[in-house]
């Protein structure tokens, strides 16, 4: 496997296999690998016959400074794991590399059609601007023929979706797909996330309620409405000691906006166990 650190590789590299005619995948990562990310690049490696993984933790897209440092970072582990799924390329620039001083400190402009505008994008602004920033720009380098995505990042994958079909109307990234992977959990049922490596083991065994109450939700969506599910939700988790959610929401798949109805409609909740934010969402 060779580890790449400058667009410039990355973009011979890329043109290099499309001259061999060889379709390329790739796994757009912020690293401290885990089996969820696993999951992405075996997916792209039985798919395609070049697989490309990147691993940077991308400055732009975080709003909250102290977050960007804590952030887990372990490149020579994320290494030895991509080697031993067959990727051939990680790409593993530095900030600098991929951005200008000026594009540094500008926000990256893009009109979300209105997906932003909720749970994540509301709580965290700017977030998605610098989603948007980084995965463009890779899709520039590597050229990809498909792109994984896990879904445990539901709205970041919806806009994704937009981003690309609004710019294949240009005919900006070519043929590309955008493959949605499934969440990936852990035999308790916790969907894992880089940052669980911040969590102690006590907080970890607390973590567990967040799917556990989730999954309880497909029964009480059988018998009560949304705000009522929504409302039980918040509350049961809420109850449990040392779990504080941010928001619960459910809303309509495709147009991430509240619904009133469970068709096509999926559960996105943030909570923090302690200091550690994390993501987790169950379609109904």
């Amino acid at each position: 496997m060779q580890i790449i650190s400058t667009r410039q590789e990355l973009t011979a590299f890329a043109q290099a296999c499309q001259q061999q005619h060889k379709s390329i995948g790739l796994v757009p990562t912020m690293g401290a690998l885990h089996e969820g990310h696993a999951a992405l690049v075996k997916k792209s490696v039985a798919d395609n016959e070049v697989t490309i993984v990147s691993v940077f933790v991308n400055p732009t897209q975080f709003n909250n400074k102290e977050d960007l440092a804590k952030y887990p970072r372990n490149q020579h582990a994320d290494a030895e794991l991509l080697a031993s799924l067959g990727a051939d390329v990680m790409f593993a620039p530095t900030p600098e590399e991929m951005y200008s001083a000026e594009e540094m400190k500008e926000t990256f402009r893009f009109d979300f059609g209105g997906l932003d505008a909720v749970m994540e994008g509301k709580m965290r602004p700017g977030h998605f601007n610098g989603v948007v920033q980084v995965v463009s720009r890779l899709f520039y380098l590597a050229k990809p023929n498909r792109a994984y995505f896990g879904e445990k990042d539901f709205q970041q994958l919806a806009i994704i979706h937009f981003m690309v079909e609004r710019s294949e109307l240009a005919g900006t990234f070519g043929d590309l797909r955008i493959v949605d992977c499934p969440i990936v959990r852990d035999k308790s049922g916790l969907a894992l996330s880089s940052r669980n490596a911040r969590l102690s083991e006590d907080e970890k065994k607390t973590a567990l309620h967040i799917s556990k109450t989730l999954f309880a939700s497909l029964e009480w969506a059988k018998t009560l409405s949304v705000k009522e599910v929504e409302d039980k939700v918040i509350e049961t988790i809420n109850a449990v000691e040392g779990l504080e959610i941010e928001y619960y929401a459910i809303v309509d798949q495709t147009t991430l906006q509240p619904t009133t109805t469970f068709n096509n409609a999926i559960g996105c909740v943030t909570v923090y166990c302690g200091q550690v934010r994390l993501i987790d969402n169950i379609k109904y």
